[in-house]
């Protein structure tokens, strides 16, 4: 079994940040990529940013630049520093982490949660 736990989420105005956290737990052999998707009401689930087990990170195009994302290896946990917020990234915002539990990767999801920009 295995779990992702997000945190940090709430309500920031406009301008403002938010550090979001992931942290993986159960049975866990190693984890690969990790990453942020979010959810807009009414629109399809996006990638914002995958960073992989070595630290290489990549962004979606609409975060470049105010996203940071990271990761503690030592404690299985991915991080998704968040400045310069803008209404429009108002989402449930999602981890993913492809998960080595003894043999092939899998791909398992946190529960979400969710960050509200006000304007």
């Amino acid at each position: 079994q295995v779990q992702l736990v997000e945190s940090g989420g709430g309500l920031v105005q406009a301008g403002g940040s938010l550090r979001l956290s992931c942290a993986a737990s159960g049975t866990i052999f190693s984890i690969g990529n990790m990453g942020w998707y979010r959810q807009a009401p009414g629109k399809p689930r996006e990638f914002v940013a995958i960073i992989t087990s070595g630290g290489t990170a990549n962004y979606a195009n609409s975060v470049m630049g105010r996203f940071t994302i990271s990761r503690d290896n030592s404690k299985n946990t991915a991080y998704l520093q968040m400045n310069s917020l803008k209404p429009a990234d108002t989402a449930v915002y999602y981890c993913a982490a492809d998960v080595q539990k003894g043999g092939a990767f899998e791909t398992h999801w946190g529960q979400g949660t969710q960050v509200t920009v006000s304007s």
